[in-house]
């Protein structure tokens, strides 16, 4: 009499589907966010913590968007999950077990790596950024999901093994983590001078006389420039004009947490985003070319900018 073979847990045939699915997912968010972070655009978020994000200083690894290795560590799992389906396991039987066992291990060594990051930038997102980004919550659960579907999703034959690689793993991946991080914070400084608390990156630079000119308009017709000290594309307008003519600006500080907070003026004038300009009564949003500026404020002094 034959034994029936028996039949294995629904979550060790669908584990590598789901992984996968997961790591696409994971991969279409941070391949998306690394498009924003290398054009300078605006993520699609409703909170502003995704923008804060993506301009602090731990959001660039070596002089790239940490979403483009986000990105890759996903585009990894996904091929790791996902390889050995493409092995047709009637003709190709003794391959496919081979690509399994070792994609299990490698899915395990990056699930492991993945949590631990996930879980250090958490650590950052709710200490030292303090806000709240939806993209870097939906990646830390896509991370803990790997991490899971991992353990749960065959049979390990030797627990202690799994455990004893799992810390040294975990190890590494902490150490290299806290030594990534270790200057994050000294590159929000220029010229060794650290940036406080709620002000905006100094401005590098320099002014020649027609930006100060406009600049010098601009206050005097009462023009308003409303923004963010973290707001990537408000620094880059005051990169425009340069560090003597953005001081002689009439700025307002809208965040809550920002030198010089003007919340209610920007509640009241019905800002929406950052930057966003106030000349003669209209309201111009986004980051705007000196000479625009100059053309919407009447402004008829030297037009030959610098930057």
């Amino acid at each position: 009499m034959t034994r029936r073979r028996a039949t294995p847990p629904w979550i060790h045939r669908w584990s590598r589907p789901i992984m996968g699915a997961i790591a696409v997912a994971g991969a279409i968010g941070t391949g998306y966010l690394t498009i924003v972070k290398l054009t300078g655009g605006t993520a699609a978020c409703p909170t502003e913590g995704c923008e804060r994000v993506l301009s602090s200083p731990y959001a660039t690894v070596f002089g790239l968007p940490l979403t483009l290795f986000g990105f890759l560590a996903y585009f990894s799992m996904a091929v790791f999950a996902l390889a050995p389906l493409a092995i047709n396991e009637t003709a190709r039987k003794e391959l496919r077990s081979q690509v399994e066992n070792w994609t299990w291990w490698l899915l395990f060594f990056g699930a492991t790596s993945m949590a631990i990051f996930s879980g250090y930038l958490m650590y950052l997102l709710a200490f030292e950024i303090k806000t709240v980004c939806f993209y870097c919550l939906g990646s830390a659960l896509f991370s803990l999901a790997l991490f899971a579907l991992t353990l749960l999703g065959r049979s390990w034959p030797d627990l202690g093994q799994l455990a004893f690689t799992g810390v040294i793993v975990g190890m590494v991946a902490l150490i290299g983590t806290l030594g990534l991080y270790a200057n994050a914070t000294g590159s929000a400084s220029n010229g060794g001078a650290t940036v406080e608390a709620g002000a905006p990156p100094p401005t590098t630079t320099t002014s020649g006389p027609s930006e100060i000119a406009l600049a010098e308009h601009l206050t005097q017709i009462g023009a308003k420039e409303y923004g963010a000290y973290w707001c990537p594309h408000c620094f880059d307008q005051k990169q425009l004009f340069g560090t003597e003519a953005a001081k002689k600006l009439n700025y307002i500080e809208c965040d809550p947490e920002g030198q010089n907070s003007q919340t209610s003026a920007c509640q009241a004038a019905g800002i929406q985003g950052y930057p966003t300009w106030e000349i003669k009564g209209e309201l111009y949003s986004g980051t705007q070319s000196l000479q625009t500026l100059a053309q919407i404020s009447g402004y008829t002094g030297p037009q030959d900018f610098k930057n």
